[in-house]
């Protein structure tokens, strides 16, 4: 397990990053979202080694890190770190051998990645030939090909074309599988909700949530969905219910508590046919906005 203690940054008068804690568990993929300077990728810096903390630590299974532990994460940056102007196997080859990795299995390793993205043929292109989507690509097998321990990806999925963003999927699940802690930022909140075990939700560089989807949703206002024949405009009277839009039969509301939502399942049943009556599970979209409002 990767443990997030306490970690704060201050840039002179400025604290980018305030007092975070969290868990990203092993064979978990743990979610990192939030605004634009929100303190996501200075936590990730953090976390490698590339910015000393103000305060706090990160450790590894209780163990703070060191740097022979942090060589052996994987670490995607937001802004490309490659070398636009050499040949693509060679510069992977190289950051494979920099990670310990012996030639012959840097140059192997770096092959089967590229066959899976669709790159075997352009090994010897130089990297600035690539389209952003494939530098992307390239980017991404740079962080994976030693078989990291961890992996922390600041906005991995940014520029992929779905295929893409099916391979990679399918290659984070690949080292979910064999306990391997997964941090990723992205703003695509959908793919978040639908990738991720566990959240965490900066603003302004504090967390102000963290917990798996099930637990996010859990504390958000459950609203509810009903259809009633012929018109819901009604509802907009009855006590203990908050309207949130009514349009025709179909109005989503929410309940002042169990009792009021009993009274308003009755009363529509009196007035007619009720053709659904049920919770609406809330999107991450929708959470995030709740929380961050």
């Amino acid at each position: 397990m990767l443990q997030v203690r306490s970690l704060t940054r201050r840039f002179g008068d400025k604290t980018a990053v305030d007092d975070v804690t969290f868990d990203v568990p092993s064979g978990k993929m743990t979610g990192f979202v939030g605004a634009n300077g929100a303190g996501k990728t200075t936590t990730m810096r953090m976390i490698m080694g590339v910015l000393t903390p103000s305060a706090g630590e990160v450790l590894m299974d209780d163990v703070p890190l060191t740097a022979k532990m942090r060589s052996r994460f994987g670490y995607m940056p937001e802004e490309r770190g490659l070398y636009p102007k050499q040949p693509i196997l060679d510069q992977l080859v190289y950051l494979g051998q920099l990670h310990g990795m012996s030639q012959n299995d840097a140059r192997s390793s770096a092959r089967d990645m590229l066959e899976r993205f669709a790159l075997a043929d352009r090994t010897k292109d130089k990297l600035e030939s690539l389209s952003l989507g494939n530098q992307q690509r390239v980017q991404i097998i740079a962080s994976l090909m030693h078989r990291p321990t961890a992996l922390i990806l600041d906005e991995p999925f940014s520029g992929l074309d779905p295929v893409a963003v099916d391979s990679m999927v399918e290659l984070l699940r690949d080292y979910t599988a064999q306990g391997v802690p997964v941090l990723f930022s992205s703003h695509q909140l959908d793919l978040v909700d639908r990738l991720c075990d566990n959240l965490v939700v900066l603003q302004q560089g504090r967390m102000i949530a963290s917990g798996t989807g099930e637990d996010l949703r859990a504390r958000a206002a459950t609203r509810h969905r009903i259809i009633v024949h012929p018109d819901a405009g009604w509802i907009r009277e009855e006590t203990g219910v908050r309207v949130i839009d009514v349009a025709g039969p179909d109005a989503v509301v929410e309940f002042e508590d169990d009792a009021a939502g009993q009274r308003l399942l009755a009363a529509a049943l009196s007035r007619g046919t009720v053709e659904q009556f049920s919770p609406i599970r809330p999107s991450l979209s929708e959470i995030y906005r709740e929380v961050t409002a």
